[in-house]
């Protein structure tokens, strides 16, 4: 069997060709049309997929899109009538993209792979899984384990913002989930703006910095922002952020309580900045911790697979 796995129209599209389970080759967009963080549709990725394989479109029997679109639509609705009318700024800000292109973005697809293919429109099987299951399963069917725990962490997908979950041959189940807005993963990139590095991007650049500095706020975050439970599940003092009802991550409160206000991107940077990402990074690391050993307990299993954009 051959599938193909598609991730785009966010950030670092890719592809992917398996071939009877076996990874036959993978891509990043940015490789070929040297776009920092391509979000386009993958074309190139996915013809260099193909040609490695020495297959064409027409031999895949399905591709599959990486997350589920309707899905995080619905959170989108959900987290603005939660809010209402708080977040009118970001709900219009936001709206029509998804009017004009993402709730569409099936009927997308199909006609991007049929210019791929030189077909007009494609037809063949074309899925959808969610974003977790996406993750776990890019982490636990690469790895050399028969068996083994799972953890899934990043900013959010559909709605799951963290997942445990276990791996048994061919199967991925997700056992236990925590759900937007709770999110380390937002938690990470709260401070990645405060920061002055850009989401979804510059958090590298906040985990290089921490070991320049002192987790001499780590006390504080753990105290005001995030309430971690001994099993490693946490809950966010949503007065701290406006990433559900503004166009920033951060607050007033939130500047209040660290020492200062968002850092320029062009600003020099001061040991109050790189104390802040040794701050997020140890209360990254002791939630980490938790949840590992409590997957471990909940499991029995010896190994562990973690994937997200917090495992990085």
């Amino acid at each position: 069997m051959l599938v193909l796995g598609i991730s785009a129209f966010y950030h670092d599209s890719a592809a992917a060709l398996v071939r009877d389970g076996d990874i036959v080759a993978a891509a990043q967009e940015e490789r070929f049309t040297r776009i920092k963080h391509d979000s386009g549709f993958p074309a190139a990725a996915i013809a260099f997929c193909l040609a490695e394989g020495g297959v064409d479109l027409g031999d895949v029997d399905h591709v599959v899109f990486y997350d589920k679109p309707f899905l995080k639509f619905e959170r989108l609705l959900e987290t603005y009538l939660a809010f209402a009318p708080k977040g009118f700024r970001s709900f219009r800000t936001s709206m029509p993209v998804w009017v004009k292109e993402k709730l569409f973005q099936k009927s997308m697809l199909r006609d991007f792979l049929g210019k791929l293919a030189g077909s007009g429109r494609w037809n063949g099987s074309l899925l959808f899984t969610e974003h977790h299951e996406s993750h776990a399963a890019s982490a636990f069917f690469p790895s050399p384990f028969e068996e083994a725990a799972i953890l899934t962490m990043d900013g959010v997908g559909e709605w799951s913002t963290t997942s445990l979950g276990i791996g048994r041959g061919q199967h991925v189940e997700i056992t236990r989930e925590i759900h937007f807005p709770h999110s380390l993963g937002l938690l990470y990139s709260a401070f990645t703006y405060h920061t002055g590095f850009k989401v979804n991007s510059g958090e590298y650049k906040v985990m290089g910095l921490a070991p320049y500095g002192e987790p001499r706020f780590a006390r504080t975050i753990m105290e005001h922002v995030i309430d971690i439970k001994e099993d490693g599940s946490f809950r966010l003092d949503q007065s701290y952020f406006d990433y559900c009802t503004g166009l920033t991550m951060t607050n007033a409160a939130f500047d209040r309580l660290v020492g200062g206000p968002p850092r320029r991107p062009e600003e020099e940077l001061t040991q109050r900045h790189m104390d802040l990402a040794a701050s997020v990074q140890a209360v990254t690391e002791e939630v980490m911790l938790r949840m590992a050993r409590s997957i471990r307990r909940e499991t029995g299993q010896r190994h562990l697979c973690m994937a997200g954009g917090v495992a990085l």
